[in-house]
């Protein structure tokens, strides 16, 4: 309330000022105005005058008396350099001067420029003798002796010489420095809008303050307001495009003419300061009349702050809903969302404890895999702190557990259930390990396998090793009862520093290599594993067995073939072999029975199908798998390949043989030359024919023979002994084959054909 009454003061005086500004005190200013006008146009008028009076002075200097008209001053050198000096020297004495210059009329005209020159361009002399037409010796113009034109034209003082006589053989002329006047003009309007310019006696514009050469709009406007006023000086006002000028001219008398200087300057720049002042002052008042509004609405609502901070805590800022009353009782509000934020905690904390665990498996699961190795040991604590878990002054073991025997479960699980048996067997293991350990956390890798993390106190590591060891025999006889699986429990060494793990839970899950391949409960201890039993215990390679399963793929003995891998795998197990040591002959094995499929020519990519069976072989664990898959992918597919490869071969050597007979039959020929022929030996090639042509080798050679014989007898004269030269046979052996075989004698045979 202080500040609003004292403020209404400067309101008062604020509004005043504003008034005053717009009558009186306006009309004052003008009245400065307009004599700074007139002193300015005095110190103008001054400088014309003073270059009036200097080059008139000039123009009687002996230099330019009536001898010039009678000299040649191409060869009176010392007077055109005198002429050419006191060119200069009335430039230099005058400020305005741009340039001076005399021309010489005469049966040769010649021009100072300052400098001597001959005159030979005859629109030049035109031009100066133009000027010479003047009525009067002393005049002010802006036509130049180049162009009669005044358009864009230096201001310029024309002196004829010698200026007393009515003949004058010679003009002096000085040009004024447009741009040095125009800054003379410009301080009679001292202001961006406005301007100054000057008309001749005609009225005509000469310079303007502008710089441009022809009136702008607004000084036509005001010329023609000037003109229309007889008077030689004065000063009014004149509206243009919604400003008001106020407008003073006088008259500037000069050699032989009058000037007349006009100046127009907007009234708002001349009262502009009185204006600011008062604007300024009533701006200041309106300030504080609003700062005092403010300062009184903050002082209200320093009483409320505290409950609008709440409100709007509770609120979150966001728009008020609901009835009127509530709207405007900040308590209710409050009540409201109080009760709101209670239930949104309670619903946010269930969600929590819904996805805790899921949270923290997912964490576990990046961890021992070694997915978070970019984290310091402080980061991955703080996280395990936000999980819950008491990390200071702890140390970290991991336990592997691996499921065997799945095909046992026929009938309890189908294959498919792996994902089912391993979440059974985690659920077993978590409810063992909660009961045993302060925190053990399960990872289920739904691979038939889970993984186990302790978070153990600081102990004697006898007291730990030995509970790792009690707790892995409960494991593995609670799974196995349940599940009637085999369970191997691979207890990884313990880690002082948690990014240790996934390097331990690395070493953990590659030890299960080392567990016996046969199906039976096993716990590996990596740190009580005898280094000898690790690296050096011989391995015992059936490599009898190898040649025989070998011999049996390339004889097509499938099922012979099937019997001896299941002793070699068996004849590993029997040797206590680990499962690394399993996978390592079988691997063996593998490498054996391709490297002898592809000896015997045949493409191993078309008959596995591009597969990888290395990398198939190494993910089974089990002996029964392992042999089953030996038999569907190995020996089943080579077999298959074989018994093709075996037709197309068999009818391809019985072509052959064929062929020979054909080409041959009149010949002594024999099961054995015939074998020879084929690249095969009697056996195969006996059994070849009779599996081709349905008929063994000897009844297909005679039917040939035979035939032939036939066809002899019916389409020749030959005597019947001459025939069975022809086909191979002794004619007494001839006949009685033919007999045989057509039941009647060649004979009869020829008779009865050619009846």
């Amino acid at each position: 309330m202080i500040l609003l009454i004292s403020s209404i003061p400067g309101l008062v005086f604020g509004g005043l000022m504003n008034w005053l500004a717009g009558g009186e005190l306006e009309n004052d200013l003008l009245q400065m105005h307009n004599k700074q006008i007139q002193l300015r146009a005095a110190n103008i008028d001054e400088q014309f005058s003073y270059l009036e009076t200097s080059v008139l002075h000039w123009a009687f200097d002996p230099n330019f008396s009536y001898s010039l008209a009678s000299l040649s001053l191409s060869r009176d050198f010392e007077i055109a350099r005198n002429i050419t000096q006191t060119l200069a020297n009335m430039k230099g004495a005058n400020p305005l001067a741009i340039k001076t210059e005399l021309y010489l009329e005469g049966a040769a005209p010649v021009r100072f420029h300052p400098q001597y020159e001959a005159l030979t361009d005859a629109a030049q002399i035109d031009g100066y003798r133009k000027l010479f037409a003047h009525d009067k010796n002393v005049f002010w113009s802006e036509i130049t002796p180049e162009s009669d034109s005044p358009s864009d034209k230096p201001l310029s003082l024309m002196i004829k010489i010698p200026e007393t006589d009515e003949r004058p053989f010679g003009i002096i002329v000085v040009t004024i420095e447009t741009k040095k006047v125009v800054k003379l003009l410009q301080t009679l309007a001292p202001y961006d809008d406005g301007g100054t310019f000057l008309l001749d006696e005609n009225g005509e514009q000469l310079l303007s303050s502008s710089g441009q050469p022809s009136a702008s709009q607004l000084e036509e406007a005001i010329k023609s307001e000037v003109l229309a006023n007889k008077t030689k000086s004065g000063s009014f006002l004149f509206d243009w495009n919604q400003t008001t000028y106020t407008v003073s001219f006088g008259t500037m008398p000069r050699i032989g003419t009058d000037w007349k200087y006009v100046t127009a300057s907007p009234i708002s720049a001349i009262t502009k300061p009185v204006v600011i002042i008062s604007k300024l002052v009533l701006t200041l008042s309106i300030a504080m009349l609003l700062l005092a509004i403010v300062l009184s609405w903050v002082a209200s609502r320093r009483i409320y702050t505290p409950i609008a901070q709440l409100v709007r805590m509770l609120t979150g800022n966001t728009a008020i809903t609901g009835s009127g009353n509530e709207h405007h009782d900040d308590f209710k509000i409050i009540e409201k969302e109080w009760l709101h934020l209670t239930r949104e905690s309670m619903t946010l904390q269930n969600k929590l404890e819904q996805q805790l665990p899921h949270l923290k498996e997912g964490f576990l699961l990046q961890l021992v895999h070694g997915y978070l190795y970019s984290y310091s040991e402080q980061a991955l604590l703080e996280r395990m702190r936000n999980f819950g878990w008491s990390v200071d002054n702890r140390h970290y073991a991991v336990l592997y557990i691996h499921l065997s025997g799945f095909e046992n479960l026929e009938g309890r699980f189908s294959s498919g259930d792996e994902g089912l048996v391993t979440f059974v067997a985690a659920n077993i293991t978590k409810e063992l390990a909660a009961s045993r350990f302060e925190q053990a956390e399960v990872m289920n890798f739904q691979d038939l396998s889970v993984g186990l993390l302790l978070i153990v106190p600081d102990e004697s590591e006898t007291d730990l090793k030995e509970a790792f060891r009690t707790f892995s025999q409960e494991l593995t006889q609670a799974i196995h009862h349940v599940l009637n699986v085999y369970v191997s429990v691979t207890i990884g060494g313990t880690a002082l520093s948690v990014i240790h793990v996934p390097s331990r839970f690395e070493e953990a899950m590659q030890a299960t290599s080392r567990r016996r391949f046969e199906n039976r409960n096993q716990i590996i201890d990596l740190e009580s594993l005898d280094e000898q039993d690790k690296e050096n215990q011989e391995i015992h390679y059936p490599f009898a067995l190898e040649r025989e399963i070998i011999q049996a793929l390339r004889t097509s003995q499938k099922d012979e073939a099937k019997q001896l891998i299941q002793t070699f795998i068996e004849e590993l197990i029997e040797r206590g072999a680990t499962m690394i040591d399993i996978h390592q002959g079988a691997l063996q094995l593998l490498g054996s029975i391709l490297h002898a499929i592809r000896l015997a020519g045949l493409d191993l990519n078309h008959m596995f199908k591009s597969a990888n069976l290395y990398e198939q072989l190494m993910q089974i664990g089990d002996q029964q798998k392992m042999i089953a898959w030996f038999h569907d992918k190995v020996v089943s597919p080579c077999m298959l390949e074989l018994e093709s490869r075996s037709d197309s071969q068999v009818k391809k050597t019985v072509e052959t043989a064929m062929i020979y007979l054909q080409n041959n039959y009149m010949k002594e020929i024999s099961l054995d030359s015939c074998a020879d022929h084929a690249g095969t030996n009697t056996v195969a090639l006996s059994k070849a024919f009779k599996q081709v042509n349905g008929k063994n080798f000897i009844d297909y050679l005679t039917e040939l023979r035979i035939d032939k014989a036939k066809d002899l007898l019916s389409q020749t004269d030959l005597k019947i002994n001459d025939i069975a030269e022809k086909v191979g046979y002794q004619p007494s052996y001839f006949n009685r084959i033919f007999k045989k075989q057509e039941s009647i004698t060649p004979s009869q045979y020829r008779d009865l054909y050619r009846k």
